[in-house]
């Protein structure tokens, strides 16, 4: 028995090389990742997959594929190795295991499906064109995020659920690294499984593997964006769904901090006040204390803000909503607020619909309660600006330090400078990098940063 077990490992850790090097012939670009991933045999699995360190194989499928076609083979490696580049082990956490998993795998499909080698080519199947027809009147690329979410919004019937597993499903996710629970008494961090008093290590290992594989997928897009240089369209797909994935993240919060202003407020400054003091007077004198707390500290906190909301057609209503929750809650938890703030919510499309000014959170609260998107026409961004510009000339934003335009960056932006900070955030941008001018910050905020929420739910 032992030594047949070897001799299966012998055989599949054979065929797996052999693949590897086949892959590596036809795609240099992957040179750097296809070292990425050791083999380790594993019986357990009725097929093959991968933990982000090693591919868990089963030899014998291994060998029926060898048999059957090593076009298989190829697109089985090729499949598991764009899972890790792509980093779908490590973004499940919150989402619907099932129907996450499903979304990777057509993701990963559609990339190989779009490389005209031949050492990937399938006959084309009548499922799979329709289903890439239907992604892409939504979806520009086929990003694990985008497609998860256009499964979701439809109901599927059992036969079409069963079909769709079927045809792009190729690996056991299994393997993939568990999700990162998050205790709600916490403030939503990260805690080890009941049970587990190695969870922090845990945690620890998952960051570094997935860290591992940011590493690599940057220095395979460096070498992508080489060979798409040379070699047409045949790298697209994969060189767009590598652009999307490894562009720079923000902490929301830590954005919204860059637009404070500091400023004296009047309140009680504890941590200037000298308990000693205080006590020894309280002692010899009675009821008189020997110094008072201060009346002012300083406070770094929102004083004049603008909000700029895109409402044109091709925004939906429910990322605005979405948008103006997570910003909402930002700055009540946070305690960004000046008790005398000047927050405007600008709605403005080809020309600015409303303006709603806010001085608190509750005023913040009470508005996103009742809020309702007005315009849906064209996409200007001019006179949202040249508005503003009136406000600052008529005394009504003297300390504006920034604008936040939420928009899918479909417009005519000004070509001049104004003397404040300005971002253009945009949610979930499949397209790849939004143009923006120069002189603006471009910030791209996902399902992570915006969760799908409805104002008043």
């Amino acid at each position: 028995m032992h030594e047949n077990h070897e001799k299966l490992d012998r055989i599949g850790r054979a065929i797996l090389s052999a693949t590897r090097n086949e892959l590596y012939l036809h795609m240099r670009f992957l040179d750097v990742a296809l070292s990425g991933l050791g083999w380790q045999m594993n019986l357990n699995t009725p097929t093959v997959g991968t933990d982000g360190t090693s591919i868990q194989f089963n030899p014998r499928v291994l060998i029926e594929l060898y048999r059957e076609d090593l076009v298989l083979l190829n697109r089985l490696y090729l499949h598991m190795l764009l899972h890790c580049l792509l980093r779908h082990p490590f973004h499940r956490d919150g989402r619907e295991e099932d129907r996450w998993s499903l979304a990777c795998d057509i993701a990963v499909e559609s990339i190989l499906d779009s490389i005209e080698n031949r050492c990937l080519q399938l006959l084309p199947s009548n499922l799979r064109e329709d289903t890439y027809a239907d992604l892409k009147r939504d979806i520009p690329v086929l990003t694990a995020e985008a497609i998860y979410r256009w499964l979701g919004q439809r109901r599927w019937s059992y036969d079409e659920q069963i079909a769709l597993w079927q045809e792009f499903r190729r690996d056991d996710h299994r393997f993939w690294p568990p999700e990162e629970k998050q205790d709600n008494q916490n403030g939503g961090q990260p805690r080890p499984s009941e049970g587990e008093g190695d969870g922090g290590n845990q945690e620890a290992d998952r960051q570094a593997l997935e860290q591992k594989w940011r590493d690599l997928a940057e220095r395979t897009q460096t070498g992508l964006e080489t060979f798409f240089a040379d070699h047409g369209d045949e790298a697209g797909a994969l060189l767009a769904a590598m652009r999307i994935e490894n562009r720079e993240r923000y902490d929301y919060r830590q954005f919204l901090r860059r637009f404070v202003t500091t400023r004296e407020e009047t309140r009680v400054d504890m941590d200037s006040f000298d308990y000693g003091y205080y006590a020894l007077g309280l002692e010899l004198y009675g009821n008189i204390p020997l110094i008072e707390p201060l009346e002012y500290r300083e406070s770094r906190k929102i004083s004049d803000f603008v909000i700029v909301i895109d409402t044109s057609d091709s925004c939906s209503d429910g990322r605005i909503q979405s948008f103006l929750a997570e910003t909402r809650s930002v700055l009540a938890q946070d305690g960004l607020f000046f008790r005398d703030a000047n927050l405007h919510i600008i709605q403005s499309d080809a020309g600015v619909q409303s303006d709603t000014v806010v001085h608190s959170a509750e005023e913040f609260d009470a508005l996103c309660e009742h809020f309702t998107v007005r315009g849906f026409g064209g996409t200007d961004f001019r006179p949202a600006f040249a508005y503003v510009d009136g406000l600052r000339r008529a005394g009504q934003l003297r300390e504006l330090k920034g604008l936040v335009y939420f928009t899918d960056g479909f417009g005519t932006y000004p070509q001049r400078r104004p003397d404040y900070e300005v971002a253009f955030v945009f949610y979930e941008a499949d397209y790849g990098q939004p143009p923006v001018p120069p002189w603006a910050i471009r910030v791209i905020l996902g399902p992570e940063d915006l969760p799908e929420v409805r104002l008043g739910e």
